[in-house]
């Protein structure tokens, strides 16, 4: 990486940390997408930096924050997620070393969706949903946890449509992305995939992490919640064709 590759890397971090902290997710999927997007690092080595980081975002975003966390109602679909951790971080070693171009394609494709996801309209739930389809979304978000280190999508969905605080949701949120860092980081270290290049990329952007979490956590009210989302949407989209459209072509050529 240049000294202007570093610059954007970190202006990346700062952008997806701010988002994270606002919202409670979208770290992982904007900084793989902007990262991705200008081919700043291999997709492995990034998710491997990425899962550091999100780790490192939610801690310093929770702090103080244990009188807003429902562990009982977030327990179940914790555990799904990381059984769906497991399998993500499973796939994404073969996808990645037999089809990088599918790689990129699927990240791509995810980050789409999940942009779709975050402005499709729905009503609020009068009650709490089933314990079965937090368990289903808690699945699925691991699986992408492993993935990408981007369990955020479906969960944000899923929680989003509950009867519940902002500042719930967020925590839970949180928390769910620690617990899935922890454990994918854990796998990866033990299988020995946890590259010395992904360390660095982690340790050059923990100042910027920790400061803007900091900083961030200070403001997230309601209405610029709302606002950061839709900016959030427009990177998601610019990033999500950006890496779909010429995987897709060199796979299709």
């Amino acid at each position: 990486m240049s000294g202007i590759d570093h610059l954007l890397y970190l202006a990346f971090v700062a952008l997806a940390s701010y988002a994270q902290t606002m919202t409670g997710f979208a770290f992982a999927l904007i900084l793989l997408g902007l990262t991705g997007l200008f081919s700043l690092a291999t997709l492995p080595e990034m998710v491997n930096a990425v899962n550091m980081l999100t780790l490192v975002n939610a801690v310093v975003a929770l702090r103080g924050a244990g009188h807003e966390l429902d562990w009982r109602m977030m327990r179940a679909p914790m555990i799904a997620s990381l059984i769906g951790v497991v399998g993500g971080v499973m796939a994404l070693e073969w996808i990645a070393g037999n089809a990088a171009l599918l790689a990129r394609a699927l990240l791509g494709l995810t980050i789409l969706v999940c942009a779709l996801l975050l402005v499709i309209r729905t009503r609020p739930r009068e009650r709490l949903s089933s314990r079965s389809s937090f368990i289903s979304f808690g699945l699925v978000s691991g699986l992408l946890g492993g993935l990408f280190s981007a369990a955020g999508p479906p969960m944000v969905y899923h929680l989003y449509r509950q009867p519940l605080p902002l500042a719930l949701i967020r925590n839970s949120l949180l928390i769910l992305f620690a617990a899935n860092a922890t454990l994918r980081l854990g796998l990866v270290a033990a299988s020995g995939n946890l590259s010395l290049s992904s360390v660095w990329l982690a340790a050059e952007a923990l100042p910027v992490v920790v400061m803007m979490s900091a900083w961030a956590r200070h403001r997230a009210r309601a209405s610029s919640v709302q606002t950061v989302k839709r900016l959030v949407f427009v990177l998601l989209l610019a990033s999500g064709l950006g890496l779909l459209i010429p995987a897709l072509s060199s796979l299709l050529s």
